[in-house]
């Protein structure tokens, strides 16, 4: 049997157009419902960093403590590097590594943070283990996720249906699980936590320069990154009907009724002491 972390692939890549997306990213708009029980001094672990624009958040609220990013593609962590050298950030620094098997002893961290990274992996229940594994004892683990099939946007949109769809087909055949939000409480449980809080936060995108920002990155996924390729690598699409998905994007967008809305969902999993 292959491990787990052999069985998923990311589905993303990185391409712009997804970092793009990812260097939005802030500790407010994407962990607001862990800041709460940040403390000054904290140890955290931020898994499937990437760019390291939360991280860089966090390690800002832990002025006295000290934040981990890791990723497993060394590429994306020069970059992280260097948004927390042009933060003046010294309490932060980037590793590479596997959320199925960290390199960390057990009981090392305050915080284990991954925000959209169990919809990618092969065994998210696997995954909480491990980081539950390295929390400290009275700690916390927390964990974000989207969850597609609940995305929602008007005006409707036959392409756009088209585009979810396929979407979800993609990251299932890459072995992750598109609709992970409202799974996040299930796989918490079954990873051993008996403290859980789940809850849920969404993105919403309405404005002109939000509708610009959120369809042009995905016209832009659709056809140039390696989603696009698994696409249709995989069989799930040609490349014209991948065309006729992200126009309908720069339709929707252009849209001044237009709306879209992401809901995520959030678990914070205390360790026992």
């Amino acid at each position: 049997m292959p491990h787990a972390r052999e069985t998923a692939v990311y589905t993303h890549g990185h391409h712009e157009s997804v970092l793009r997306s990812h260097t939005w990213r802030t500790a407010e708009n994407s962990a607001a419902y862990l800041l709460g029980v940040l403390k000054p001094h904290m140890r955290i672990l931020d898994i499937g960093c990437g760019p390291g624009t939360i991280t860089a958040g966090l390690a800002a609220l832990v002025p006295d403590g000290h934040v981990t990013g890791l990723d497993r593609e060394p590429g994306i962590l020069e970059r992280a590097r260097a948004v927390a050298g042009e933060r003046g950030l010294t309490n932060a620094d980037f590793v590479t590594g596997d959320v199925h098997a960290l390199d960390f002893p057990d009981d090392t961290f305050c915080v284990v943070h991954a925000h959209q990274v169990l919809q990618h992996v092969g065994d998210p229940v696997a995954a909480l283990r491990e980081m539950r594994r390295v929390t400290k004892p009275g700690g916390y683990v927390a964990v974000r996720d989207a969850d597609y099939a609940a995305m929602t946007w008007y005006p409707g949109s036959a392409r756009l249906d088209d585009w979810l769809d396929l979407y979800r087909r993609v990251a299932r055949a890459n072995g992750g699980e598109p609709d992970a939000g409202r799974r996040l409480k299930a796989w918490a449980l079954e990873a051993g936590f008996t403290d859980v809080t789940a809850t849920t936060g969404t993105w919403t995108y309405s404005t002109a320069e939000e509708r610009a920002w959120w369809s042009g990155l995905w016209a832009d996924r659709t056809v140039a990154s390696a989603y696009a390729e698994r696409a249709v690598e995989g069989g799930h699409a040609t490349r014209a009907e991948l065309e006729a998905v992200a126009g309908a994007w720069r339709e929707w967008g252009a849209r001044e009724d237009g709306w879209f809305a992401v809901l995520h969902g959030e678990v914070l999993c205390r360790k026992d002491a």
